[in-house]
């Protein structure tokens, strides 16, 4: 198992922190990068780890990071999830594992999953001199997610979204709403497999907080990452769960199909069917293979 060192940067003034895995590599060769964060209000430790430790047995180094107001990052408030911030923490952690003295910056890739995933393809929009993107179960548009969502629950997550937002006019506190929940329950995602998917990503006797700053919703809804990824130019593998009840395959595979380097891979799967067991193996030798074939790396041994 390759051993991780804590790592830092500033995005915006604040620290973000994470991981860096390194493979073990032959002569002076430095391994390429695969810059990784997560999805919704989801952390590093939250399974990003098992990812990280298949790429560098297949010889690339991996920086995983904790956007800034979660997990182990700066940021005040906690838990505030803002879209934009996240897109410049993206733009911070590219920029510091280019110039990281221990990898090869010049050959990159991104990966991200879920929320994460829809960073990602912006991200590399941004950036088009990485090598590859790798988007796991993308959110890509939030008209489908939003209309994926129970009626109600929509309706009460916006009106606590505008008296979140009115309220930091005048300097309150945040309003939060759960992360996940269980089905008829007021939470960002309630779907019948969400509770047990998404908490069972927390590895046991972490301290984990399952809420976020309401006033994400508003802008959630808005967000649409597949729109502005139709101008990719970058090589990209959608790895898409065909079940998924938090980002819809239908709005995927929509806005995959007018990115002009895109591959994509469906699986009969549920979101959270892919972070573990036979779900995890599958995407791996997918993401592996692609991967290999944007960015090949040299065995160490070879």
């Amino acid at each position: 198992m390759a051993q991780r060192q804590g790592i830092c940067f500033i995005s915006s003034g604040d620290i973000c922190r994470g991981w860096l895995f390194l493979p073990t590599t032959s002569g002076d060769s430095k391994a390429p990068v695969i810059v990784m964060a997560h999805g919704l209000g989801g952390v590093k430790e939250m399974g990003l780890e098992a990812y990280a430790q298949r790429f560098v047995e297949s010889g690339y180094a991996c920086l995983v990071f904790d956007y800034r107001h979660f997990g182990s990052s700066d940021g005040e408030p906690r838990q505030l999830l803002d879209v934009d911030r996240q897109l410049a923490d993206w733009q911070a952690a590219i920029d510091y594992a280019r110039e990281l003295s221990q990898v090869d910056g010049s050959r990159m890739a991104l990966w991200g999953s879920s929320f994460g995933g829809g960073h990602v393809l912006v991200a590399g929009t941004r950036n088009p001199q990485v090598a590859a993107v790798i988007a796991q179960c993308p959110f890509t548009d939030g008209v489908s997610s939003a209309l994926a969502m129970d009626t109600w629950n929509a309706v009460k997550l916006s009106a606590l979204a505008l008296a979140d937002v009115l309220g930091s006019w005048f300097g309150r506190p945040p309003i939060y709403v759960p992360l996940a929940a269980g089905p008829s329950e007021l939470a960002m995602m309630n779907a019948p497999d969400v509770s047990a998917g998404y908490l069972s990503l927390v590895p046991q006797g972490f301290s984990f907080r399952n809420e976020v700053a309401a006033r994400i919703v508003l802008g959630l809804f808005m967000h649409a990452p597949g729109r502005i990824a139709r101008n990719l130019r970058v090589p990209a593998l959608l790895c898409v769960c065909d079940s998924d009840s938090v980002a819809p395959a239908g709005a995927t595979l929509k806005h995959a199909a007018k990115m002009p380097l895109s591959e994509v891979k469906r699986y009969p799967l549920g979101h959270f069917d892919i972070y573990s067991g036979a779900g995890f193996e599958s995407v791996m030798a997918d993401q592996l293979e692609f991967i290999q074939r944007q960015l090949p790396v040299a065995r160490s041994g070879a």
